[in-house]
């Protein structure tokens, strides 16, 4: 008995359906809302994104997911075209990313190639930033040295300067005009293959695995259909 109620014990906590649908997009999203919703950590929409450099070598760092489309199936993230990310996209437009919501017990793994936004989606979203952000964008050289944070703050002074904006106005709330640079924009990574996974007693998780096919189209991947299978943790 205290064996069957062991087992018995891990198979609680949630879980994946029994047969597994035909996308995961639907339970991806409606996880992603719930964190949006609920916030249990300060950024929900964080995720980690590899890549790989010029040279090879892998790198990681924390970004903001901007938006997911359903279908055809990507996520937008914004970032300076010319910083270490960037030239790593360049060199080789493919990237994974990886959420973990702690909180809820739940981690995607998301892989696929990377395309450039379009502009006016990054225009779109840039106008809609605080005017501080935007001025940032322009004055960072994103990736580069810089000899002090003080030669920053500089650097961004001098750079508001330039733009024309009027710092106390700024401050006082009164909208602010800035065009965005091109330097700096959106990327949306195509979903080629997602992994979801809640955790389970005795590290008995519960993990799944869709891919598909991208075929290269005008605006991006016209996508295949998914094929899933449940996997072992």
């Amino acid at each position: 008995m205290a064996k069957a109620r062991t087992l018995g014990e891990l198979g609680r906590g949630e879980t994946l359906p029994d047969r597994l649908p035909r996308s995961p997009v639907p339970i991806f999203r409606s996880w992603f809302d719930e964190a949006q919703q609920h916030k249990p950590q300060p950024n929900p929409n964080a995720m980690t994104l590899a890549t790989i450099d010029p040279d090879g070598k892998p790198s990681a760092r924390v970004v903001l997911c901007k938006g997911i489309a359903e279908d055809p199936g990507f996520l937008v993230f914004y970032t300076n075209y010319q910083g270490r990310k960037g030239r790593a996209l360049d060199a080789n437009p493919r990237a994974a990313v990886v959420f973990h919501w702690d909180h809820f017990d739940r981690q995607v793994r998301i892989e696929g190639p990377v395309t450039r936004s379009p502009e006016s989606e990054s225009d779109a979203y840039y106008h809609s930033r605080r005017w501080e952000s935007r001025v940032g964008a322009w004055a960072s050289d994103q990736s580069e040295p810089i000899e002090s944070r003080e030669a920053l703050l500089n650097k961004v002074r001098h750079t508001a300067e330039r733009l024309g904006v009027d710092l106390a106005a700024a401050v006082g709330g009164q909208p602010i005009e800035i065009d965005r640079p091109p330097h700096w924009g959106g990327y949306r990574l195509w979903l080629e293959r997602v992994e979801l996974w809640c955790g389970g007693i005795g590290r008995v998780h519960d993990r799944a695995g869709w891919s598909r096919t991208l075929t290269p189209a005008k605006d991006g991947f016209e996508p295949g259909p998914w094929s899933g299978t449940r996997l072992q943790p």
